[in-house]
């Protein structure tokens, strides 16, 4: 019996960084499929999107198989990469989404009222992105999704923004929060009572429609409240009325909260 090297074009490469809702979900897809990866932080080496260069990106979660890549934010896409079957998606309707939403800003409300105000500047583990940083990133991911429908293309850059000085504070995320879902909210009940949700996003990741976006919108803001709720767990506070299985069900939601090993 002969044994051959993996070649060039057999060899997956994942790059990623701590904390990323989408790039602990691409990995979990490989390793549920039993496909072996080459892990590359972002976070941790430099060089990691250095080698992204010949593509012309500098952003995660993204797969690569030789000489074609997957962006790790649409799954259809790393599946068809890496050759993992999939079959249809199945999206909950948008009436749903938007409770789910609403659901997860108000329980990140409860959550931040219970944060210590001492404690907003601790990052989180192996993460640049402090505890009002993370809270703000919640509402922001809604924000952006408001912002697009008004017609406001999402950039990378648009996940990326940092609370502002006027709410670094429990009062002034919490506000921020009520802010988002009031925007929300007058959207569904004016101009979404019309939206075509067929039609195409304009999002920088790839082909989504506007229903796949306020798919994306849910689970990726309901997975940092996820990690909202870690954070006060890892402190020892009890979080009041935690966002449980009826909140998250349906969602393309990653299995894990956190990051808890470095490599697959």
């Amino acid at each position: 019996m002969t044994f051959r090297a993996p070649s060039v074009e057999d060899v997956i490469s994942v790059y990623w960084q701590t904390g990323c809702t989408s790039c602990l979900r691409v990995k979990e897809l490989l390793t549920q499929h039993g496909i072996p990866f080459r892990s590359r932080d972002a976070l941790k080496d430099e060089g990691a999107l250095d080698e992204l260069a010949r593509f012309g990106l500098r952003q995660v979660p993204i797969v690569v198989r030789g000489d074609e890549w997957a962006n790790g934010q649409i799954l259809r896409d790393v599946a068809r990469l890496c050759g993992i079957p999939w079959g249809n998606d199945k999206i909950l309707p948008t009436e749903e989404l938007q409770r789910r939403l609403n659901a997860i800003m108000a329980g990140t409300g409860r959550f931040t009222r219970q944060l210590p105000e001492s404690s907003l500047q601790t990052n989180l583990p192996d993460r640049p992105r402090s505890y009002a940083d993370l809270v703000y990133h919640v509402y922001n991911i809604i924000d952006a999704f408001v912002e697009h429908e008004e017609g406001i293309p999402l950039v990378y850059e648009a996940y990326y923004r940092l609370p502002p000085s006027e709410m670094q504070s429990i009062e002034g995320l919490v506000g921020y929060g009520d802010h988002v879902a009031h925007r929300l909210n007058a959207w569904f009940a004016g101009p979404g009572r019309k939206a075509d949700w067929d039609a195409k996003a304009s999002v920088y990741y790839g082909e989504q429609t506007k229903h796949d976006f306020l798919e994306r919108t849910t689970w990726h803001s309901g997975q940092h409240a996820r990690q909202v709720i870690w954070v006060l767990e890892r402190m020892g506070i009890k979080p009041n009325r935690p966002l449980g299985e009826e909140t998250f069900r349906g969602l393309p939601m990653p299995e894990k909260v956190w990051e808890d090993e470095e490599t697959k």
